[in-house]
């Protein structure tokens, strides 16, 4: 069977594609799997690295801030449908699968022209401007938030929850330290209200007496790493400096997990999707910088079902470590969190997914 898989922009967008991919590989282990992206964009680079073949095709986003320049984009989206009707006419696909993003658009508009079944993979709770242009051409839409009837036909959706990373189900890990574990999560590019608020808490946080693992972002790490190393500079000599890590980028995830009481993190369907599979109590700081705002909508999903706390981004400067601090020893209330954060998650989404697409085939 043939499976064309478009979407990208984004790892919140590229890793669900990926994992929905090696789900179907292990349904299917003859699967033919394609996946289309936007040139230029991460999962041109990314895709291939998890071992899938990718076309680039050169759509882009439109400028709203200056409507004058989206001639050009208009010419490249006409490109981009001209190249994404040959990929389909050449690849044949029994089923196209779209997760959002610019290229998504065009390859499943253009797949379901010309007759392949498609279903839809939304990530957040507020549905994406893609996945919502082509809901009268999908046969299925999963979904990862409840009350999404807002967006897409109720007889089309299907709750499945959001893939997640494999390597952090598979196996147990337990916490390797006694201490209170504050976990700061920023995204791989880092957060810099976050980083902001953590700079200045320093000192605050060292006088709690917790452990810090603080992933701050390539963008930002430079300039972290020397607030971190200015404030280390002001302590006696004889005290520990190892409470604290500054990381650009963590790469064990499922043992920071494990050693974490409380994370910070911002509001992207995959981090959140990940704390509720894990049952980890949180503060999510919502990004404004994201279409639609939709991080607020994924984060007030879980803040009113009193799974996690909020704390608007133009708030952290002022309140989020004092938050974090409260928090953090209140044994009661990060059981509270965590109780509260399982109900929400949902187990083997990929599979899931994964089903719904072969089961468009059979049909």
């Amino acid at each position: 069977m043939k499976y064309l898989i478009s979407g990208g922009g984004t790892g919140g967008h590229i890793f669900p594609a990926v994992s929905i991919a090696n789900a179907l590989r292990e349904l299917d282990p003859q699967a033919d799997i394609l996946f289309v992206g936007a040139l230029g964009r991460m999962e041109m680079e990314r895709v291939p690295q998890a071992g899938y073949p990718i076309i680039g095709l050169p759509v882009r986003g439109f400028n709203r801030a200056q409507p004058w320049k989206n001639i050009s984009v208009v010419i490249d989206l006409l490109r981009s449908m001209r190249m994404a009707k040959r990929i389909v006419r050449d690849f044949r696909p029994d089923v196209g699968v779209g997760v959002g993003g610019y290229a998504s658009g065009a390859a499943m508009k253009v797949a379901a022209k010309m007759g392949v079944p498609i279903l839809l993979q939304e990530q957040n709770g507020f549905a994406g401007v893609t996945n919502k242009l082509l809901k009268d051409d999908a046969a299925k839409i999963c979904v990862a938030y409840e009350n999404m009837e807002r967006f897409f036909p109720a007889d089309k959706i299907i709750l499945t929850g959001n893939p997640v990373r494999q390597n952090l189900t598979s196996g147990v890990r337990t916490k390797k330290t006694d201490a209170k574990t504050l976990l700061i999560i920023g995204g791989s590019l880092g957060a810099r209200t976050i980083n902001e608020a953590i700079a200045e808490g320093l000192p605050r946080l060292h006088q709690a007496g917790i452990q810090v693992v603080w992933q701050c972002g390539k963008v930002y790490y430079d300039q972290c790493q020397q607030r971190l190393a200015a404030f280390l500079q002001t302590l006696p000599k004889e005290e520990s400096k190892d409470w604290i890590r500054c990381e650009a980028f963590l790469t064990d995830m499922p043992t920071e997990y494990a050693n974490a009481d409380l994370v910070i993190s911002r509001a992207g369907a995959s981090s959140i999707s990940e704390l509720c599979l894990l049952g980890k109590p949180c503060i999510l700081v919502p990004s404004p910088n994201v279409a639609e705002d939709h991080q607020t909508h994924n984060a007030m999903a879980l803040v009113n079902k009193e799974a996690a706390v909020l704390v608007k981004d133009m708030d952290a400067k002022n309140d989020l470590v004092d938050t974090a601090l409260t928090l953090i020893q209140d044994d009661k209330q990060l059981q509270s969190l965590h109780s509260h954060i399982l109900t929400l998650a949902q187990t083997d989404s990929a599979k899931r997914i994964a089903e719904e697409v072969i089961k468009l085939i059979k049909k």
